[in-house]
């Protein structure tokens, strides 16, 4: 086959070519400015990088005058397409790639066979391209799907915490480290009782689907036992005879219990959790288990039986609650986040604008993504808590601790 050649006073060709260019050019200049689906700087500068491509491989085609070595790489635009644009998105690039490669195989005068093996590659790159791209739409269909089921599910059982519970204002903030499911292992409730507000926040060993239902029936038991057991201590007894018909053999729960049966005072059981964050005017103070117990399913391999430990809170001071997610987190250089240190600095009289720039200074200490679940409650009592409680959540007397172990903890105050 004789290749074509072009008459040096000849202009037409050259005119054909610079019409050609500029119907290329228009064609990326639309395509770009087309809204893309995706949020974000990133996603969009990732959503408009197959024209660049595509533009950029026709340039060097151009300028470097080597023919039809450059046309392959214009494959790269409807491949890169199909993983952020959907299939008639794919197509477009595709004919957007084809485009150049006709019409600078014209200009460089190539053997049709060579044009026809570039221009079925770029077509089956395309069609592959957007069957991908159809195949991954599904797949987000799915997931959206998945999620929002999963979101439900959360927000069944970790019910929103109101801004004032009996003598206390409270906040809660929870982040998942499951992002596609937005639900995890840790878990926290807040509830007024007969017997006094009472509380737990706990972490469940693992994570997925079989860490939320665990998560649900440790809640789901102490709503109940909750109003129901005068003694906090039964209120965990409860919750392990459940644990312990329907977990597995390494399955366990860490948690910590409170309870606030009268003013000034509070209950504390923890059981392998991390211990609170008494803020007082001296400073901040964590309550460590004067006796320590074993996680919540764990009873059996373990002589330790959980106690009371009491806490003394008078007006202003305030507890921290929170999941191992939070004090685990680590920044580029390993170390721990410190808890303790930061909630000094970002201390206020809000709970929850406490806990907001506790949140946002914990992604900046890990760098924007966490890569456990993390929970945090935090309790303040207010300076007219007492006239609070009395008009707002009447408590009820209180039986006398009954535990395995009725040795109580020593009491734990603020002069400490």
């Amino acid at each position: 086959m004789h290749q074509a050649r072009i008459h040096p006073h000849d202009h037409r060709p050259r005119r054909q070519l610079t019409a050609s260019l500029s119907t290329l050019w228009a064609a990326v200049r639309r395509a770009m400015e087309e809204p893309s689906a995706p949020t974000g700087a990133f996603r969009h500068y990732a959503h408009n990088a197959p024209v660049l491509i595509i533009a950029v491989v026709a340039c060097l085609a151009l300028a470097g005058g080597t023919g039809m070595n450059w046309l392959p790489l214009l494959a790269v635009g409807p491949a890169l397409a199909a993983a952020t644009s959907g299939p008639w998105g794919v197509l477009r690039i595709g004919a957007l790639a084809v485009a150049p490669a006709a019409v600078l195989g014209v200009r460089d005068g190539a053997p049709g066979t060579e044009q026809a093996i570039i221009l079925s590659a770029l077509t089956a790159v395309t069609l592959a391209g957007g069957l991908a791209s159809a195949l991954r739409r599904r797949r987000e269909h799915v997931l959206a799907a998945v999620r929002s089921v999963a979101e439900a599910a959360q927000h069944a059982f970790l019910k929103p915490v109101p801004s004032t519970v009996g003598p206390f204002q409270a906040a809660v903030h929870y982040s998942a480290a499951a992002a596609e499911a937005r639900s995890g292992g840790d878990l926290y409730a807040l509830v007024p009782t007969p017997y006094g507000v009472r509380l737990i926040v706990g972490d469940v060993r693992g994570k997925g689907l079989p860490a939320v239902g665990v998560a649900a029936l440790v809640l789901g038991v102490f709503r109940e036992a909750a109003y129901d057991e005068p003694d906090l201590l039964d209120v965990v007894h409860r919750i392990e005879r459940s644990l312990a018909r329907n977990l597995g053999p390494d399955d366990f729960v860490t948690a910590v219990l409170a309870g606030y049966p009268e003013d000034g005072r509070m209950e504390l059981v923890n059981c392998g959790h991390a211990a609170p964050l008494l803020v007082h005017d001296s400073g901040i103070l964590p309550v460590e288990p004067a006796r320590p117990a074993p996680p919540l399913g764990l009873r059996s391999l373990s002589d330790e039986s959980p106690s009371l430990q009491h806490v003394t809170l008078v007006d202003g001071h305030q507890v921290l609650f929170y999941t191992d997610g939070v004090t685990e987190a680590r920044d580029h250089e390993r170390a721990f986040y410190p808890l303790g240190e930061r909630l000094a600095q970002h201390l206020s009289e809000e709970p929850s604008r406490t806990l907001a720039a506790l949140h946002k200074d914990l992604l900046a200490h890990v760098g924007g993504e966490l890569h456990d679940d993390a929970a945090m409650l935090l309790l303040r009592k207010p300076a007219d808590a007492t006239r609070d409680q009395a008009t707002t959540a009447p408590v009820a007397p209180t039986a006398p601790a009954r535990s395995t172990d009725r040795r109580a903890a020593p009491a734990v105050g603020a002069a400490e």
